[in-house]
């Protein structure tokens, strides 16, 4: 059985969403078991009773628009996104959900849950549109806005470890997201980034890949700054969105779009669901000692219970006992 922890009161449709979306996956997954913390009097209107499900009481939450997230964390220990952090901390729980704000999000498992000994720093890692079938992922899109060529070294360890243990990816293709595929191409950092991931023996790397092939690629994985992840990631949602938009314009203009949709609605339909932000659910927050996965903080039930899915296949994959592993032998050679 795994037990997860959610926090019900982060993101823009907390806890009504939240707690539909529990409903979706604990029917879903009969080897799920969840911990909602947040006001039970809100969860209660929207939980369907389960023998699963608990709810753990408090009032407070963090707001989606907090700008000082380290002292709101330190200040108020009853905070939803607190408990559900301590639970995974504790090991009261094998991981933890929630769709709270980014920042706060970082800061509290940095805080909390706190990093593996060895990792400098942590990433967030989505799974981007499943392309030609093929899924790759992509990181980090926003827990740091600079990194330098040894923090993304080690942070593409970590999700090539992610890769090999939970998705059975036996030797990840890597890919550093650039201008141009030529190794002298980007900023000095990338460069830099380029020598040190070719000359890792651990690591398959493939070279430079630029942004028009990011749907595309043969990697498996995609490293890059936190910076430009995140304008990355923003541009092909919002480009899907658009996309499906003009559709729609398109098919509403004439008699013969609105015949064509009639044949092509279940085409469209799949074509929707491949570029859906929803389908991915979060991204996985690579380098703390837990599984824990970030949602949109606009996710509605449905991508809230693909979130729910993402935290527990990393729980199976059991990656982070390999990833400790290994922190742990590179600790002991430098210190020889």
């Amino acid at each position: 059985m795994i037990k997860l922890a959610v926090d019900a009161m982060g993101g823009d449709n907390a806890p009504s969403e939240i707690v539909k979306g529990v409903n979706l996956a604990i029917k879903k997954h009969e080897d799920l078991e969840i911990v909602l913390y947040g006001d039970k009097e809100q969860i209660e209107k929207y939980l369907e009773k389960n023998d699963r499900v608990s709810i753990v009481h408090t009032p407070y939450k963090l707001d989606m628009g907090e700008k000082n997230p380290v002292m709101a964390i330190r200040g108020n220990k009853e905070l939803s996104l607190v408990k559900a952090f301590s639970a995974v901390h504790d090991k009261e729980c094998n991981g933890a959900v929630t769709c709270g704000p980014t920042q706060c999000v970082v800061v509290g498992a940095h805080m909390i849950v706190k990093k593996l000994p060895g990792m400098q720093r942590v990433a967030l890692a989505p799974s981007l549109p499943c392309v030609g079938g093929k899924s790759r992922m992509i990181c980090d899109v926003g827990a740091n806005v600079e990194l330098k060529p040894e923090h993304i070294e080690q942070i593409t360890l970590f999700a090539s470890t992610f890769l090999k243990k939970t998705r059975g990816v036996e030797n990840p293709l890597v890919g550093l997201l650039n201008i141009g595929v030529e190794p002298g191409k980007g900023r000095e950092q990338d460069r830099e980034t380029f020598k040190v991931l070719t000359e890792n023996p651990n690591i398959n790397f493939y070279g430079n890949v630029e942004p028009t092939e990011i749907l595309n690629t043969p990697c498996d994985l995609l490293v890059n700054d936190g910076f430009s992840g995140n304008l990355i990631t923003k541009t092909i949602e919002g480009t899907a969105k658009a996309i499906g938009q003009l559709l729609k314009e398109n098919i509403k203009s004439s008699l013969g779009g609105k015949i064509g949709y009639l044949f092509m609605r279940k085409n469209l339909a799949r074509f929707k669901k491949i570029l859906s932000s929803d389908e991915v659910g979060g991204s996985l927050l690579f380098g703390v000692d837990g599984v824990i996965v970030k949602a949109h903080g606009s996710s509605k039930a449905y991508a809230v219970s693909r979130a729910i899915e993402l935290c527990m296949e990393g729980v199976n994959g059991g990656y982070i006992e390999t990833m400790r592993k290994y922190l742990e032998e590179e600790t002991n050679t430098e210190n020889k």
